[in-house]
């Protein structure tokens, strides 16, 4: 039980991360602090994507999940509605080369409405 309740912990964090790699950027036109933590995890993010890494969050929740006595990712909410956001099945490499792509266009845009904001007049 505590095996699965931490693999589900590493699962929700890994979506989190994933949601803040991807739209970081636009809470830095909210708050100017948060480039300096979103930066670094758009780095990670982009250079999985494009080098086809596993993120090492991956093989610890499986290993959680196996210490666990879990087959996979059957039954529970997290199990049925998050990780197939996480490891779609139709995930190839052509696929990760897009999603890495998306990713670093969306944050363009981001931070060049947040340099924008910063050059404007007072």
């Amino acid at each position: 039980m505590l095996f699965k309740l931490l693999a589900d912990a590493v699962a929700v964090f890994h979506l989190l991360f994933v949601a803040f790699a991807v739209a970081g950027g636009l809470l830095a036109l909210r708050w100017r602090w948060v480039p300096w933590l979103h930066a670094p995890a758009l780095a990670w993010a982009a250079t999985v994507e494009f080098t086809g890494w596993i993120c090492p969050l991956t093989p610890l929740e499986n290993r959680l999940r196996a210490a666990g006595g879990a087959d996979g990712y059957a039954g529970g909410f997290v199990d049925h509605y998050l990780l197939p956001l996480l490891y779609p099945a139709s995930l190839t490499r052509e696929v990760q080369l897009v999603l890495g792509a998306g990713l670093l266009a969306i944050n363009a845009v981001a931070y060049f409405l947040v340099w924008r904001r910063s050059r404007r007049p007072r």
